[in-house]
């Protein structure tokens, strides 16, 4: 088996490849598979293993050689199953007769092909072969990259390009690597640099997409960005056993796959729902999920060992900002929480910041991508989130909604235009305050300067108590089993 390039000499490995070139790869391989195979071919213990390692023996070489290739028959096999999984109705039935099938919605565009794929790292290009005369020789763009209604995000995602050939087709690029497991494309562009983002249209995409492959596909990620994954490093490396393919490192090579899988898929918001495609994993599996690949020791809020509650406050330093943050903590302080400010900064490194927010049992910020940070409460601590004016629908469906299926407690706090710093440009009678939908009819990018980006906050300390107090009743009630 040859190794795949890595995207770098001189970066660190995210993962290391099985090199059956290496003698001591070679043999944790084979000890780690040889009951598996055996068991598959109905041989004993040790029999594979022996085979493989023993080299003397011509008999046990002939056993291990057909043991090695039912082995990979099996897992080609198991591969094509789970990408079945991805689809449904006339789509599997699709891939089922001609070995290539995609489905687009208003979120998502992800083709499958479940024969032998050759992709070209020079023009990102998939070569799918097909039964299907109509599909051959189309070409079909897709832009991996889960928000496909998006104009603005799509306009930075490079497309893929999809040839489909007949199954006799010649004229193909060689192999310069094979590779024995589904490759899974996928783009780090769109919006990241936002963690909202980040994780509503990569990382639980993602998950969604690869988790019941059990680690057993490899990641090819355009657009390579390697901050974004140096960043989610933890959870790439939990959802591959494989290194990561970055084609725009060896332009000229073609990799060949058993099968593909071009685009994410999306469910919502934050959001995973167990009924849609591929099915059968919710939120709680995503959050046991990250819990395992950062190493979060806390499940349930019950189990802090805190004196007081520990209240994380996000602290924003350009919209919507805190006017009055010092005075918010001192009264919190005086609430009995022990507050920890979470600023912009702290929030980048996020293999530690994951265990700071897992030993909080509340958290409070103004609507913003911070609060995406949510996900990794313990079971049963509670969200506060500000709402500035005419934030409602986004603050209930980016964060409110999804925290609730995140088995957290959920706490609004919607502002007067009193605590809206808009009062200090706009007098009260103006639309801005009085008539919102005629700013809003104005266009997305009018409505955006004013009320997200020209927006900040100065908390009704008085009011606030109230919802604050609310919190700490909530954390004093929660239990593992009343959540």
């Amino acid at each position: 088996m040859m190794v795949t390039p890595s995207w770098g000499a001189s970066n660190r490995k995210l993962r290391l490849v099985d090199d059956l070139n290496n003698q001591g790869g070679e043999r944790r391989m084979l000890s780690a598979v040889s009951d598996l195979v055996g068991g598959l071919l109905g041989m004993p213990s040790g029999t594979v293993e022996g085979g493989l390692l023993g080299g003397n023996n011509q008999s046990a070489n002939s056993r291990s050689n057909a043991s090695i290739e039912k082995f990979n028959i099996d897992v080609v096999d198991s591969q094509h199953f789970l990408l079945r999984r991805l689809v449904r109705g006339d789509d599997r039935v699709q891939l089922d007769s001609n070995g290539f099938s995609c489905h687009t919605d208003v979120h998502s565009d992800v083709c499958l092909a479940n024969k032998p794929v050759r992709i070209s790292n020079k023009g990102l290009t998939v070569h799918v072969p097909s039964d299907d005369q109509l599909l051959q020789a189309n070409k079909r763009l897709v832009r991996p990259y889960a928000r496909q209604e998006d104009e603005t995000a799509m306009k930075l995602v490079t497309p893929v390009e999809i040839l489909v050939h007949g199954n006799n087709y010649t004229n193909l690029p060689a192999c310069n690597v094979t590779h024995n497991v589904t490759a899974l494309v996928f783009s780090s562009r769109g919006f990241t640099g936002n963690v909202f983002h980040e994780f509503n249209e990569i990382v639980i995409p993602l998950f969604i997409t690869s988790r019941h492959f059990n680690s057993q596909l490899q990641f090819v990620i355009t657009d390579f960005q390697l901050w974004v994954v140096q960043k989610y490093n933890k959870i790439l490396s939990h959802l591959s056993n494989y290194e990561i393919i970055n084609p725009e490192a060896d332009s000229s090579s073609v990799h060949c796959f058993p099968g593909a899988v071009i685009g994410l898929k999306f469910h919502d918001n934050l959001a995973l729902n167990m009924t849609d495609i591929p099915g059968g994993y919710s939120m709680f599996d995503f959050r046991h999920f990250l819990r395992r690949a950062y190493n979060l020791k806390v499940k349930h809020v019950s189990e802090i060992n805190h004196q007081k509650p520990v209240l994380m406050l996000i602290s924003r330093h350009n919209s919507r900002r805190f006017l009055n943050e010092d005075e918010i903590v001192e009264m919190m302080e005086e609430l009995g929480f022990q507050v920890t400010r979470a600023e912009p900064g702290r929030m980048s490194n996020l293999d530690k910041f994951a265990e700071v927010v897992n030993s909080c049992s509340v958290m409070v910020g103004a609507h913003g991508a911070g609060l995406t940070n949510e996900i990794f409460l313990p079971n049963g601590a509670v969200v506060v989130q500000v709402v500035p004016l005419e934030n409602e629908w986004v603050a209930t469906n980016y964060f409110g909604q999804p925290s609730k299926k995140m088995g957290l407690h959920y706490l609004e706090y919607k502002i007067e235009p009193e605590e809206s710093s808009l009062i200090d440009t706009y007098s009260r009678d103006h639309p801005v305050f009085t008539n919102p939908q005629s700013i809003i009819s104005k266009g997305y990018y009018e409505f955006r300067s004013i009320y997200v980006d020209g927006q900040d906050i100065r908390i009704n300390l008085e009011k606030f108590r109230k919802t604050l107090i609310e919190a700490k009743q909530l954390i004093e009630n929660s239990t593992p089993f009343n959540r």
